[in-house]
C-alpha cells in the first residue's frame, strides 16, 4: 500500500518485494565549461548532446547553461550507473534524457542502448536528484529493480 503523510500519497514506491540499487552514478559539471562549449559550437553541440524536448527546455531558462550543465551530469550519472553492463560503454547522450514528472521532480527515460543496459540490470526505476549552484550542477543516480525479498543484487 503506498504511503501517506497528511494528504499527500506517493503513487511510485513500491508496494512487494524489496527494491535493490542495480546500478550508481554521481557526476558534476562546471557551467562555465558548458557556457564556453556553446560559445565555440552553439547549436551544433547542444543538439549532440540533447534531447529535442531537454533543448527546448533549457533553451527556455534564463541561463540555460546551468540547465544544460546538470543534465549533462545526470547523464553521465546515468551512464556510470549503467557500467555493470558490458556494451553500455556505447550509450550516447541522447539515449537518456531527463523529464520533469507533473510536480517538478526529475526522472530519467532511457532510449535505445541505454534502455537495453538497464533492462540487463534488471532495473525497473531510476532515482534521479539533480542540484547547481552559480558555479557547477552535479546529479545523482541509483537504478533501483525489484526481487524477492529473499534475493540481493550483486552491486560492485
Amino acid at each position: 500500500m503506498p504511503w501517506s503523510l497528511g494528504s499527500v500519497v506517493e503513487p511510485n514506491l513500491p508496494t512487494s518485494g524489496m527494491m535493490n540499487a542495480m546500478g550508481v552514478g554521481v557526476d558534476l559539471v562546471d557551467i562555465e565549461r558548458v557556457e564556453r562549449l556553446m560559445r565555440r559550437h552553439g547549436e551544433r553541440a547542444i543538439r549532440r548532446l540533447l534531447t529535442e524536448r531537454e533543448r527546448t527546455y533549457c533553451m527556455n531558462m534564463p541561463r540555460p547553461a546551468q540547465h544544460i550543465a546538470v543534465r549533462l551530469a545526470a547523464k553521465e550519472a546515468a551512464y556510470k550507473a549503467l557500467q555493470r553492463v558490458g556494451y553500455a560503454r556505447a550509450v550516447g547522450w541522447r539515449d537518456s534524457e531527463i523529464v520533469l514528472n507533473g510536480d517538478g521532480s526529475p526522472t530519467l527515460q532511457f532510449h535505445g542502448l541505454a534502455k537495453a543496459a538497464a533492462a540487463r540490470l534488471n532495473a525497473t526505476d531510476a532515482l534521479v536528484s539533480l542540484t547547481h549552484s552559480a558555479r557547477s550542477a552535479a546529479a545523482v543516480v541509483i537504478l533501483v529493480g525489484e526481487s524477492d525479498a529473499g534475493e540481493r543484487s550483486a552491486v560492485h
